[in-house]
Parts: C-alpha cells; sequence; structure tokens
C-alpha cells in the first residue's frame, strides 16, 4: 500500500517527491498477448509510467450490452507486472482519432448537441457506464496495492465546451464510485482552454508538442502553484487517408523533450506506442480550422503515430534518444530493452477463391429491411461501423434529372438499374449521369470514421439531408443496415458461393498455410477498399488512396499451419483476387 498525491510543487509517494515519466498506450490497440512486451519496452525506454484510454463504446456497443469490461483490469494488472504506475483517463469522451471520440452511437444520435454537458439523459448514461467500469480501476489504486496513481476528469474540455457544472458532476462522480487517488484535467496551452476545462481543486495539466516553457507559463498564470505537467508531448502524429504520411524528426522531439524535463515538469508522452486501430474504429477529423467545418479527414487504421515504439513493437531512432534523455532521470540502470517478437519466417501469398457478392452477404447477415418516409441514419439503423443500403425507385412519368444525396456522410457507390454509376461524397454528392423516372437506384453508403474532435462529434452517417432528383425530395426509401461486427466464424462459415465477375464487389475468402508465425505486414495490391479478417480477427479498414499501403498483423493472431483469411470488397477488386504476407 502507498499514498500518492499532489503536493505543493510535486507529485509525492508516501512523501517523497517523483517525477513522472509516462507514455500512453491504449490496451485496445494492442493484442492482448503483446501488452506484456510492450510495457517492457517502455519500461526500458526509461519510462516509470503508462497511460491508457477507456473507449465507451468499444465496451458497450449497445445499451447495457457490455462487452469485456474486465480487459480494463487485466491490463492494468499487466502494468504492474512490468512495473509502471498507471494513469487511467476512463471519459467518457477520448478523442484518439477513435470513432465518435469513444462515445456510442446510440447515445450521441438520439441526443445530439446535448452530449458533453450537464444534460440528465446524457449524466445517466454516464453513470450507467461508470458503475460498470470503475470498479476495474478502483480495487487496483495504489492505496490498495495496485498500480493505478491519477484519473483524469473528461478530456482535452476547454476544446469543446464551458460547462463547468458537467465538469464538476463527473469529477463527483468518480469520488462518489470510490477513486481516491488524485483526479486532473488535461488541455491546450491556452488560456481559454484552461479556464473551459479545468475546476476548482483538481490538478491541471497541459498538451502539447513544442514551446514548452511557454506552454507552462500560461499554465502557471492559470495555476500558480501544484507539479507541472504535460499530459500529453505530441513526439508524434497520426494520418488521414489521402493525404501524406506525416512524422517528426526525432532529434526535434528529444529537444522538445529534453525541455520539458528541464522545467522541472512531469511528462506523458502521446504515443509512447501508438499500435492499431483494429475492428475499423478508427475515427476522423474535419479540417477547416478552428471552426472545424471542412472536409472529413478519416483516420488510416495504423495508429503508429511515428512513436517511439513503432507498431510493431520496434525502437525507433526516438525510442533511442529518448532514452538517453529518459535515463538521466532513472533511479538506477534502465532495464535491457526486451527482444523483439518473432516475425513471419517467410513471405505467403494467399488466393481468395471463395466468394459472396455483397448483396448476398447483405441478405444473409445484414439487419432488417423496412421502407422509410426519408432515409434513415446509420444511428436510426444502429449501425456502427459498416454500410447502408439505400434503394429508391424514381416515380416515372418524368425526365432525366441530376439526382443528389443531400446531407451525405461520407461516401455512397451508387448503381442505376443494377449498373454502377459513380461514387458519390460530401463534397460531391450529385451523380454525374442524370437519372430518368422508373430507375432503380441503389447507394451503398460507407462511415468512413465518426468524428472524434471538434463541434461536429457525434455527427450522425448516412444520407442525412434527403435523396433528391432535380428539386424534389424522393420518399419511400428502404434501406438496410450491415454491421461490421456480423462477420463472425459462424456466419460467414454459411455464406453461399458465387462466380466473382472481374472486380466484383463482395467477400472473398481463402486459406494459406504458415510454417514460422509472427508479425506480419498484409499487403492487397489492385484492391480499392475495405475490410480484412485474419482468423476471424479483423485487422481494420484498408484504402488504395493511401498513405497506408498494408496492414499489420499480430503474430498472435496467425496460427502454424492452416490461417484464413476473409477480404471485403466496397468498391472494386483486385483483378487477381489474392494477398500477400511479408
Amino acid at each position: 500500500m502507498a499514498e500518492f498525491r499532489v503536493g505543493e510543487d510535486d507529485f509525492e509517494v508516501d512523501g517523497r517527491p517523483v517525477r513522472l515519466l509516462s507514455g500512453a498506450l491504449h490496451y485496445f490497440r494492442v493484442h492482448e498477448e503483446q501488452w506484456a512486451h510492450r510495457l517492457r519496452m517502455l519500461r526500458a525506454m526509461g519510462l516509470n509510467c503508462v497511460e491508457t484510454y477507456v473507449p465507451w463504446n468499444l465496451h458497450e456497443p449497445s445499451p447495457g450490452g457490455f462487452d469485456d469490461v474486465a480487459a480494463v483490469g487485466r491490463f492494468l494488472d499487466a502494468a504492474r507486472e512490468a512495473g509502471l504506475w498507471v494513469i487511467v483517463r476512463p471519459g467518457p469522451y477520448i478523442c484518439a482519432e477513435w470513432e465518435n471520440g469513444g462515445l456510442p452511437h446510440w447515445l450521441t444520435g438520439p441526443l445530439g448537441s446535448r452530449i458533453r454537458t450537464r444534460d440528465t439523459e446524457f449524466l445517466s448514461a454516464v453513470e450507467r457506464w461508470f458503475r460498470v467500469l470503475l470498479p476495474f480501476v478502483v480495487e487496483r489504486q495504489i492505496d490498495r496495492g495496485g498500480p493505478v496513481i491519477m484519473v483524469q476528469v473528461e478530456n482535452e474540455y476547454g476544446s469543446y465546451g464551458s460547462d463547468a457544472a458537467y465538469l464538476r458532476s463527473l469529477a463527483d462522480l468518480l469520488v462518489e464510485l470510490g477513486v481516491s487517488v488524485p483526479l486532473f484535467t488535461s488541455d491546450g496551452p491556452d488560456e481559454h482552454m484552461q479556464s473551459g476545462g479545468s475546476i476548482p481543486g483538481v490538478l491541471a495539466t497541459a498538451n502539447f508538442g513544442s514551446r514548452a516553457r511557454e506552454s507552462f507559463a500560461t499554465l502557471r498564470r492559470h495555476r500558480p502553484k501544484g507539479p507541472l505537467m504535460c499530459a500529453e508531448f505530441w513526439c508524434g502524429w497520426f494520418d488521414h487517408w489521402g493525404a501524406e504520411h506525416t512524422a517528426r524528426d526525432a532529434g526535434d522531439a528529444a529537444r522538445t523533450l529534453e525541455e520539458i524535463l528541464a522545467c522541472g515538469a512531469s511528462v506523458n508522452l502521446y504515443m509512447a506506442h501508438g499500435g492499431t486501430s483494429f475492428g475499423g474504429w478508427a475515427g476522423a477529423n474535419r479540417g477547416g480550422g478552428a471552426l472545424h467545418v471542412g472536409p472529413l479527414e478519416a483516420d488510416v487504421t495504423s495508429y503508429d503515430y511515428d512513436a517511439p515504439v513503432d507498431e510493431f513493437g520496434r525502437p525507433t531512432e526516438k525510442f533511442w534518444l529518448f532514452r538517453d534523455v529518459l535515463g538521466r532521470f532513472a533511479d538506477g540502470p534502465l532495464p535491457d530493452v526486451p527482444q523483439q517478437p518473432a516475425a513471419l519466417s517467410a513471405p505467403v501469398a494467399a488466393g481468395l477463391p471463395s466468394f459472396t457478392p455483397l448483396d448476398g452477404v447483405l441478405d444473409a447477415l445484414g439487419g432488417p429491411e423496412a421502407e422509410h418516409a426519408v432515409p434513415p441514419s446509420f444511428e436510426e439503423l444502429d449501425v456502427d461501423r459498416g454500410l447502408v443500403r439505400y434503394a429508391v425507385t424514381v416515380p416515372g412519368r418524368r425526365g432525366a434529372y441530376e439526382l443528389r444525396a443531400q446531407g451525405l456522410r461520407d461516401l455512397a457507390v451508387v448503381y442505376v438499374d443494377g449498373e454502377r454509376a459513380g461514387v458519390l461524397t460530401e463534397e460531391e454528392p450529385v451523380l454525374a449521369a442524370q437519372v430518368s423516372g422508373d430507375a432503380r437506384v441503389e447507394l451503398w453508403a460507407e462511415s468512413l470514421g465518426r468524428v472524434n474532435y471538434g463541434p461536429r462529434l457525434g455527427e450522425s452517417k448516412g444520407i442525412t439531408g434527403g435523396l433528391m432528383h432535380e428539386r424534389q425530395f424522393l420518399h419511400g426509401v428502404r434501406a438496410r443496415g450491415l454491421r461490421l461486427d456480423a462477420f463472425t466464424a459462424e456466419t460467414v462459415a454459411g455464406l453461399p458461393d458465387a462466380t466473382p465477375r472481374a472486380g466484383a464487389r463482395g467477400l472473398y475468402r481463402g486459406v494459406f498455410e504458415v510454417s514460422g508465425a509472427g508479425d506480419a505486414a498484409l499487403e492487397l495490391p489492385g484492391w480499392t477498399r475495405g475490410f480484412v479478417w485474419v482468423n476471424g480477427f479483423c485487422l481494420g479498414r484498408y484504402w488504395a488512396v493511401g498513405p497506408q499501403d498494408s496492414l499489420y498483423v499480430p503474430g498472435p493472431v496467425l496460427r502454424e499451419g492452416t490461417n484464413e483469411v476473409w477480404v471485403l470488397e466496397l468498391d472494386r477488386a483486385a483483378d487477381e483476387a489474392r494477398v500477400r504476407l511479408t
């Protein structure tokens, strides 16, 4: 048992000043069998603490339908075994470039702008969730012999809202449910962010990637006393589909880390090890400056983040430079860097001879189809990650006019009378070819990830403004959703086989043999956009627009001997239905 407290100038353990040298590692972005290795890598880099978010939507995909919340406890136990303290950031909002910022679609859909406020319906849902989650945290606090030393109140709230009553309600709820370690808030180093996101009596920290002295000066003007901490030192950054890969010079990052520590501050590297947004859980951002009203910028599957420990768990140049800096503040010699996990012994090519067209997949695995007056949103159809098919017959006795998917989020492949007619996006919602009366139109709409940051957080997906022919709304739209979690070994085994046409959309399946299983990269030459599963484990989204050109396959997912791979292509398949593992 020990006591961790926030002193006048320092963090303290049993009255002894300590500096927190922490690194972010999200348990949900790392295969559980690799937690121990990644945590040892953090320890070897010179860290004494690990920080993690908790994504609500991952653990409660439907109201009251909780899924493996105990994973939080198992991760905290693994961190303790690795000799690390833990900072827990339970949300309810986490950002994290994660779908919907971690908030459940079934909550943000009906509540809209009432999320992240004192609204009683929102707070009631948070309380129900926290009553399930927090026992796994509370029983592992440092004053009970566990590794948990701090718990965050909300997350960067000053970048979003100003409801101090909401923040106070959350802080009181955490204490009521047994949190006895110090609470803290974290916000950008701007006066309005610090004032909007912090509350009296709770430690305020700052998040930034550069200009440490300037940022801490702002924090000191807001909070004259208490230990200084950069709760997110952005030592790398994330990527968007269709954009250039982002990287930060390792030497520049190391110099900023030195500056933070020279200020006498504690630090949390964001990210120390980013991992992967498996399962299609990657979120999205909006461009357009401070108002975030610009085009959707969908996050790639990899969350490598240009972190010191890369997606495969390997040390980078940044790792070695950080280890040198952090080692100067360690209590003793740093542990040896652990041996790296085994890599796939030899490249493997896998043909995908089994095929089910997308219509057939939807028929077998989709939700119920119904006719609606106007196109329903993904939220109304209870689709978190996946797609929706909208179908309508244009009324007859009319000429050819433009077809518009008003308020489309985010993308739709369009078929007119069974023939592919084009792809619509939010920026280009009008079909190139005009559509005549009596035509049957199908729009296969995809969510590319819900916004995870800014005022557009929680926005709905699908055709949100109606389907229009010339200036007239089309009513009587049939809709049917297909969720990613409908793809299981049992359901996929029951799908019928068909002969694919060249480039046909649908689910392709095949097997491959492995001798010497280990970490691998899965390549999809010639494929356009969709999702991949290996042995029933969803690796995430692929997309030919880049910059990500392969998907990380954790070694524990593969097995010696026969393995199975599924590729769900949503637009145009490769001419040769095969994938490569290297």
